[in-house]
């Protein structure tokens, strides 16, 4: 009696938590993966049931496609820089830099994570302007004037600069994460490295990347579902311009949406979004899984 009245007990605990996810997460997914099937837009008196013509529709869009295309670029390079870069210099600052400058670096480190996406988006509009941004006056300073390009205006560098400005601001961030999880490998396995004369990099490859796994799958996850999902980055710096060029699925969702009110359109791009996000999570979940018991 006593252990059902405190499963009960539990049971009213986690009730509202469960009724928030219902309605504001789970409800929201099955309702649009619905509309994906259905034909409608603002001013429809009532959606119409087309079945997968909506899926047949995006996936004979080049445009979707290169959107995509975007996406999985930005998901490559973020994983670069934010699962590689990061782990990298978190592992230097706790080996290689002295205790005083440690507080000083993290501060910095963090200081482009805090700002906001919108203020960073114009300040780098700024940096890449053709005519009086430092980006190019830098390449002139050391005679590759020739390299200098209008960044966000042309079709062949307007994706990979925004993609640089996002790097930017999120190494910084990662690098912190990073270093926490250093910061609880216990102090013994270093001493008994060097002990053995384990060099740095070899003890890097050893130690902390093995001990780091759980932050690392949290962070590849994050790194990868927050690459199919950017959006305010795009949205400030170049609006998915020029000619589509710099597209990305929630830009193009968004203009499907709210400039073309093809609602039925952009709720399919949402559930290849949220197909592709909970697909990748899920796999590395398993990976991360399976790795663990064989360990």
């Amino acid at each position: 009696m006593g252990t059902l009245l405190t499963r009960w007990r539990t049971w009213l605990w986690v009730l509202p938590a469960v009724a928030l996810l219902l309605v504001f997460v789970y409800y929201p997914i099955v309702d649009n993966l619905r509309l994906s099937f259905f034909s409608w837009n603002a001013f429809s008196p009532e959606p119409r049931f087309v079945g997968l013509d909506n899926y047949a529709e995006t996936f004979a869009d080049p445009v979707f496609w290169r959107a995509l295309l975007n996406n999985t670029a930005y998901a490559v390079v973020s994983l670069v820089f934010q699962a590689g870069l990061s782990l990298v210099l978190a592992a230097l600052l706790e080996e290689l830099v002295g205790k005083r400058m440690r507080g000083l670096l993290r501060t910095l480190y963090f200081i482009p994570a805090a700002m906001s996406i919108t203020v960073v988006g114009v300040l780098f509009s700024f940096l890449y302007n053709p005519r009086y941004g430092l980006v190019n006056a830098a390449l002139d300073a050391v005679g590759l004037g020739h390299l200098g390009r209008a960044w966000l205006g042309e079709e062949s560098s307007a994706i990979w600069s925004v993609i640089a400005m996002s790097q930017w601001q999120s190494v910084g961030y990662t690098a912190v994460l990073f270093v926490v999880a250093i910061q609880r490998i216990p102090r013994e396995y270093y001493e008994a490295a060097r002990v053995d004369g384990s060099g740095a990099v070899r003890t890097f490859f050893s130690i902390t990347l093995p001990m780091v796994r759980e932050m690392t799958t949290l962070i590849v996850i994050l790194t990868i579902s927050g690459a199919f999902l950017v959006f305010n980055e795009v949205m400030v710096m170049t609006a998915g311009g020029p000619d589509n060029s710099s597209q990305v699925l929630g830009t193009w969702l968004y203009r499907k949406a709210f400039f073309e009110d093809d609602m039925g359109y952009a709720a399919t791009v949402a559930t290849v979004i949220f197909v592709i996000t909970f697909a990748i999570a899920a796999l590395q979940l398993a990976v991360s899984r399976r790795r663990r018991y064989d360990a």
